[in-house]
């Protein structure tokens, strides 16, 4: 194994990327390629599933390429993804039979309201673990399915094949012979009884979705099929997860209590509950953390839809920084956001409100406000919407928190992280590899051929960078705490009385 390697796609939100990881789990080599964000109406997001593909394609060849070496020298490919972008194609032409809608897409909102009253939104809750809203895959298929001239016709005749990302990358690296997710991301369709670990025929009646459209579901370590698009050498697929479930693998939060959050696109903090399916009073969402040698994991979950985008809003929309990493010196320019409070709800607010009209807000300026300011309140904003989910998270899960696992993009801001820490009172801790997405698929198809032996074996290598403690005092945290919970209030009263 000692000149072999495990290639992990990992498949995102804006782009596409392969890393090659050896056997310290250290990284051999990187590729990515951005694709196209689609807006064809105020909050509908698309996707090309075509684009995706190939973006991760030539992410494979590039990455192969700067590693120099063999594609026989690939012991296996993990694949992560973002989770719940909805995709259906044509079974035996292969083509999608419109854009794939994507997770922040909210024009199923409508028929979640309907649901809601109705009264459904038990029920779902109960079986899948998932609150009742547009960000599931699950309104997403009725949607293409209703909207599509012919696509109720060929589903009923078994001619489609839906498939989150995971599950469609699946698909053309197998050249059409395999049609599968991993459990991880099935518990994430709305469609999937995480109890029962079987796509649910009460709701797939209730959403009107035929049994025939859906894929099959395995473990998230194990080979699924092999890899026929490098020429001359078939790989095996080894492994699967959602994003947030590889980062918990990758992070190696593999005991009950252990906590990470991923600073991306959004935020996504998930605690490992093992084999117990914690049910949320808090609004979090209860999802399978992964499937591994026969044993079915869970996870409590909270996300953040407006994480480090709010970054990209001040660049690309007010122009205020010209690359991200200028936030950092901008906010550092002042002690503190002077009373400014940004609610960066341009999606909606996901948990622990769920509210899908709330709209993005800014509150206490003054005469003496400026970009410093603001900027400082877009982070702190990241942070707020993460403690708002850790003090869910400890409400039910009844642990208290030691250390809280960062990665994403976002962690390298030194400022975030402390005031993260400041704010939540634990340890925040930042690995050496903050790829940890990319790193827990790598992990998981490693396992499933070999490459590494155990759980405990790769506990060993993960390493921290930098710890961050607790600055400020229980009476400071409380002050900014309850600004927060005010300026989250008024956001959500601005919703309500349109």
């Amino acid at each position: 194994m000692q000149d072999s390697y495990i290639l992990a796609l990992d498949q995102g939100t804006t782009s596409s990327r392969s890393i090659l990881f050896d056997q310290q789990g250290a990284i051999v080599s990187i590729a990515q390629k951005e694709f196209k964000q689609h807006y064809p109406q105020p909050g509908w997001v698309e996707h090309d599933a075509h684009e995706i593909w190939e973006t991760q394609l030539g992410t494979m060849f590039e990455v192969i390429a700067k590693g120099r070496i063999q594609p026989k020298q690939i012991a296996a490919i993990g694949i992560t993804n973002q989770r719940e972008t909805t995709v259906i194609w044509d079974k035996e032409s292969g083509e999608p039979i419109a854009p794939a809608i994507v997770w922040q897409d909210r024009r199923t909102a409508a028929t979640c309201d309907t649901l809601r009253a109705a009264g459904h939104a038990p029920m779902l809750q109960e079986k899948t673990g998932l609150i009742l809203d547009a960000y599931f895959s699950a309104t997403k298929i009725k949607w293409l399915l209703d909207h599509t001239p012919g696509a109720r016709e060929k589903a009923a005749k078994g001619q489609l094949a839906f498939g989150t990302m995971d599950c469609w990358l699946i698909w053309k690296l197998s050249n059409g012979k395999v049609h599968a997710t991993d459990v991880t991301n099935a518990s994430r369709t709305m469609l999937y009884n995480i109890h029962t670990l079987q796509w649910d025929q009460e709701l797939l009646t209730l959403f009107d979705i035929p049994h025939s459209l859906l894929p099959m579901v395995v473990p998230s370590s194990g080979v699924i099929g092999d890899c026929q698009v490098i020429p001359g050498h078939t790989i095996p697929i080894g492994g699967v997860a959602g994003d947030q479930q590889a980062a918990l693998f990758g992070q190696l939060c593999i005991d009950p209590g252990m906590v990470k959050n991923t600073y991306g696109t959004g935020c996504f903090m998930l605690m490992n509950t093992g084999e117990k399916a914690i049910s949320s009073t808090n609004n979090l969402l209860t999802t399978i953390a992964w499937q591994l040698d026969g044993k079915t994991e869970y996870a409590l979950e909270g996300s953040v839809f407006i994480g480090g985008a709010v970054v990209q809003w001040l660049r690309d929309q007010l122009k205020v920084i010209h690359s991200a990493p200028d936030i950092e010196k901008l906010a550092s320019s002042v002690p503190d956001s002077q009373g400014v409070y940004m609610v960066p709800a341009f999606a909606g607010l996901g948990a622990p409100y769920w509210n899908a009209y709330a709209r993005g807000t800014i509150f206490g300026l003054t005469r003496g406000s400026n970009q410093a300011h603001i900027a400082r309140a877009a982070l702190d904003s990241i942070a707020y919407q993460s403690a708002d989910l850790l003090s869910a998270m400890q409400s039910d899960a009844r642990i208290p928190i030691q250390e809280l696992r960062v990665d994403g993009g976002a962690t390298v801001n030194d400022l975030l992280m402390q005031f993260q820490s400041d704010l939540l009172d634990c340890k925040v801790v930042r690995p050496v590899i903050t790829e940890t997405t990319a790193l827990g698929a790598a992990y998981l198809a490693g396992l499933a051929v070999g490459y590494w032996t155990s759980k405990e074996q790769l506990r060993s290598l993960w390493k921290s960078n930098r710890l961050f403690t607790p600055q400020i005092d229980a009476a400071k945290r409380q002050e900014l705490t309850n600004g927060w919970k005010r300026a989250v209030k008024a956001s959500i009263a601005w919703a309500t009385n349109q």
